[in-house]
């Protein structure tokens, strides 16, 4: 079965930015473990590029839309490509591939009797993409969110009649693995309680964006085309674009990883679509938080924007990838904090891990001539290792498909402080100094080298240029499909060679603000 997962599809109107990055770089690691896990994993990254904000934005630069389109879909390309996201598919909703889908669709909800023609009257944000509920009773209101005037709109639209789908999707969202964490799913039963309400999903006089077929002078609001980007990603293997061939390509999608921004398009508008056109609807919807700096929120007004290519340049994407996904529990709201950041990659990386490496292999090459050590039989049996590492490989398989990258991040770490501990409670370089200890002093530097191998292989999810820095020191490779049988004690060759050892982590150094 295929393990299907998606990021949202990004909206073009400007470059990537970190928060597209923390959801792009979340949704590789879950992927990468899906992998080492032996599933077959479809993982979808894209572009949403139809509406009117994106015609007016192209207009502004004496562009085409789709010239505009190309460039920013070209940077999202070039952004995943240097931060080595292991996406399978990227799509574009300007794709020729994408249109006969989003029409066919349409027409399965249209004959189920979903899709009415209405009245739209009220205040319109072309930011948004969207009406407003009930703005401010002034005359020209701004839209809360982006502070912009908001216009007003009277046109005829269709809508989709989401009214008809109350209790189907009151009976979807009172699964509690439909929608996570919690607190996102508290939201989505508030906003049904109201009620839902018919929406609208095509506009008139909007050029860009794609024709309703049957409706003249109708085009599909962005939100309608967007979503159906993931079946056209998923039906994007070289076969035919046909809906029913969904249930051997992936879907349903296993899990939809999104800012919480736009839960409720997910959790609520797009169940109903796919319930309208006799689709199944996704197993997970998962909306995350988002991210401030120094404790407020960034923008361009505060000049306080957090460059992704500047963090990459400057940092690493291992650095990065540690601190998202170690420091902010994923589901909530988190803060980037440059001092934090620094202090923990050299604490964590650098320091516990990487020291804990260099100076354990650097013990073995002295005394056992640049080799692993020989070792008694019960090492692998019962050595006080074991069962440590054991248990961080079950918190770590636990802790990834559900999201929760802190727990797993946690236990890695926690495993290597513990064999920090051990190695300095041993006092190897004590006992060596004494006749006869040899075998001890042998079978304790393999134990925690091998313990290094293990923290090498868990990592390879979550900081995967660092894991593969580490088993390179240890003379071994990334996994390249199942860890099975290499997440086991004892998988290490007792007198194999040893590379030199070099750092694996280097620490950071940031004297000015990024």
């Amino acid at each position: 079965m295929t393990y299907s997962l998606t990021t949202p599809l990004y909206y073009v109107n400007a470059k990537p930015h970190l928060g597209s990055v923390y959801t792009t770089l979340a949704c590789d690691a879950l992927a990468r473990f899906q992998r080492l896990e032996g599933e077959q994993v479809v993982f979808i990254t894209g572009v949403d590029e139809h509406g009117q904000k994106i015609q007016r934005t192209a207009e502004g630069q004496s562009i085409s839309p789709q010239d505009h389109c190309d460039r920013i879909s070209a940077l999202y390309t070039d952004q995943w490509d240097r931060w080595d996201i292991s996406n399978d598919r990227f799509v574009r909703t300007t794709s020729d591939r994408h249109l006969p889908l989003v029409q066919d669709f349409f027409k399965r909800c249209e004959a189920a009797g979903h899709i009415r023609t209405g009245h739209q009257e009220g205040w319109y944000c072309v930011d948004c993409e969207e009406f407003k509920d009930d703005p401010a009773d002034a005359e020209s209101p701004d839209c809360p969110i982006h502070r912009k005037p908001l216009e007003w709109r009277d046109e005829e639209n269709l809508f989709f009649c989401l009214s008809q789908f109350q209790e189907r999707i009151e009976a979807l969202i009172a699964d509690p693995e439909f929608i996570a964490p919690t607190s996102r799913r508290r939201e989505i039963e508030n906003f049904v309680a109201g009620g839902l309400r018919d929406f609208s999903i095509s506009r008139v006089n909007v050029s860009w964006g794609l024709p309703v077929p049957g409706h003249s002078g109708h085009t599909f609001y962005v939100w309608f085309d967007a979503l159906l980007g993931y079946l056209t990603a998923l039906l994007d293997d070289g076969g035919p674009v046909d809906l029913d061939r969904l249930a051997a390509v992936g879907w349903p999608a296993s899990v939809h990883v999104i800012g919480k921004d736009i839960l409720r398009f997910h959790a609520v508008y797009w169940p109903a679509m796919l319930m309208s056109a006799g689709l199944p609807v996704p197993k997970r919807v998962f909306g995350h938080g988002f991210l401030t700096r120094e404790g407020q929120k960034m923008g361009k007004a505060l000049g306080n924007v957090l460059d992704p290519d500047t963090l990459l340049e400057r940092c690493g994407a291992d650095a990065v990838r540690w601190y998202l996904l170690k420091d902010i529990q994923f589901g909530e709201d988190g803060d980037f904090q440059q001092q934090r950041f620094m202090d923990l990659v050299n604490n964590d990386l650098a320091n516990t891990i990487g020291n804990l490496l260099n100076r354990t292999a650097s013990m073995s090459r002295k005394w056992f001539n640049g080799s692993l050590p020989s070792i008694s039989d019960n090492v692998k049996a019962d050595h006080p290792l074991k069962k440590s590492t054991e248990r961080t490989i079950n918190q770590v398989r636990q802790s990834i498909p559900s999201l929760t990258f802190q727990n797993a991040a946690e236990a890695v770490l926690q495993l290597a402080i513990e064999a920090n501990g051990y190695l300095n409670e041993q006092a190897p370089w004590s006992l060596m100094k004494q006749p006869g200890h040899e075998q001890k002093v042998g079978d304790d530097l393999y134990a925690v080298l091998d313990c290094c191998r293990v923290i090498g292989l868990l990592l390879q999810p979550l900081v995967p240029g660092l894991s593969s820095r580490i088993l390179a020191q240890l003379n071994l490779h990334p996994c390249d499909g199942c860890w099975n049988s290499a997440l086991s004690w004892g998988q290490l060759e007792p007198g194999g060679n040893l590379p030199k050892p070099e750092p694996v982590m280097q620490r950071l150094e940031l004297e000015s603000p990024l």
